[in-house]
């Protein structure tokens, strides 16, 4: 009986850590940012890394086949870009400060939580508008932001901010993207605001 119970919690263990593929490297990382969002502890998501992501650092989308599927049955991957451009000179993303790394994956995390709040029909329109529309694209990545503030990110979420419009190197036209999309400094101390009045 005993050895039973044991196989009975190895087998569960497994199969719950079988939820999060997750690369070794950066393991401990995504483990941190993962711990902010519990409701996700059974939704399948593969951390990948990704040679190069056009315009970005990370991405997070459903798998092409889970947008037909029940939330309870979609999978999701967010693709991490290997290399990360300052200036000239390329650094591996793996490598970018604990805090930063952690802010960049809470925001993609955030993303996963706003499509499982999304039937099949709307997650199918959200991707045709995040494509189309660059307002669509404001409203997603603002609401990303927003998902992880709520989620008590906070920290992490403006050291990346601060990381990103205040590294000297960073091209401006990045800057300006961050910016654009992104909620400002401002608007996330102006949502701790509001989470802590409601608490």
């Amino acid at each position: 009986m005993k050895y039973i119970i044991t196989l009975l919690i190895l087998i569960s263990s497994l199969s719950m850590s079988a939820q999060h593929i997750i690369p070794e490297s950066i393991r401990a990382n995504v483990d941190k940012a993962l711990d902010y969002y519990p409701e996700l502890e059974d939704t399948a998501i593969e951390f990948r890394f990704k040679k190069n992501i056009k315009k970005s650092t990370m991405q997070a989308r459903p798998t092409f086949g889970s947008f037909f599927k029940s939330r309870k049955n979609r999978r999701y991957v967010i693709l991490i870009s290997e290399i990360f451009k300052i200036a000239d000179k390329e650094f591996l993303t793996r490598h970018i400060p604990d805090d930063i790394f952690i802010g960049w994956i809470g925001h993609e995390l955030g993303h996963v939580m706003d499509y499982q709040n999304r039937d099949k029909l709307n997650l199918v329109w959200f991707g045709l508008k995040y494509v189309f529309s660059q307002k669509h694209i404001v409203e997603a990545e603002r609401a990303a932001d927003a998902f992880a503030v709520n989620h008590g990110m906070e920290d992490y979420i403006l050291k990346t901010k601060d990381f990103i419009l205040n590294h000297a190197d960073i091209t401006p036209s990045y800057k300006e993207r961050i910016k654009k999309f992104y909620l400002s400094p401002e608007e996330i101390m102006h949502l701790i605001e509001v989470r802590n009045a409601a608490e």
